[in-house]
């Protein structure tokens, strides 16, 4: 479920009536500083989609009509989510957006999530601010493996994160990436990483966070 935190809620944003003109729209986007902003119907409520400066601006240099409704460069009418989505739905929805507007459970316009913030959050997840080190542990995604890693390390240390990639059906090899908590020394990062080693898990790859 997409956390409330992570949304913009409508009251903090700029955004423009339906019935607004494209001369209007550009001298509002051009004074909040925004390339894109949410157009919504004349009640406020009811998102339509987005405004994109450049196309205003493509619009204008080709002699185009600044007098049209804004709508008439409307883009993203069909990309928004709830409030309650799934957080795989969120991700693979914003892939190519600034942001993707959310509704409520009425389907009202609730506010924007933007990519900053959800890469934010996946930052966050990571536990950069507390880690000592990343390990890049590669296996070979046989039933067990994780639970296994899991092992060798919490055998020195907990583990602040944990993040499996390369999970794709036909992957020979799967790594996963485990942040170390802070209090971990390089003579026990050493015996960590020779533990994994020693099981046939291979470590390419330490960063240090502290570094």
């Amino acid at each position: 479920m997409l956390l409330k935190t992570l949304v913009k809620p409508k009251q903090v944003l700029t955004t423009i009536r339906e019935d607004v003109t494209l001369e209007e729209a550009l001298r509002i986007l051009e004074e909040s500083g925004y390339r894109c902003v949410p157009i919504l119907d004349k009640s406020g409520k009811i998102f339509r989609g987005n405004i994109y400066k450049m196309h205003i601006y493509r619009h204008k240099s080709r002699g185009g009509d600044m007098q049209l409704p804004v709508t008439h460069l409307l883009k993203n009418a069909t990309k928004f989510i709830s409030i309650n989505s799934a957080f795989f739905n969120v991700f693979f929805s914003i892939r190519d957006l600034p942001f993707i507007a959310v509704l409520d459970d009425n389907n009202y316009f609730y506010g924007i999530l933007t990519h900053n913030r959800l890469l934010e959050m996946l930052s966050q997840s990571w536990n950069f601010n507390i880690g000592s080190y990343v390990l890049t542990v590669i296996s070979s995604g046989e039933r067990g493996d994780l639970v296994e890693m899991s092992k060798i390390i919490t055998k020195y240390t907990s583990i602040a994160s944990c993040i499996t990639l390369d999970v794709q059906a036909g992957e020979l090899v799967h790594r996963t990436l485990f942040t170390l908590p802070s209090d971990v020394t390089p003579n026990k990062l050493e015996r960590i990483v020779a533990n994994l080693e020693r099981h046939n898990f291979r470590v390419p790859e330490i960063e240090d966070l502290q570094a």
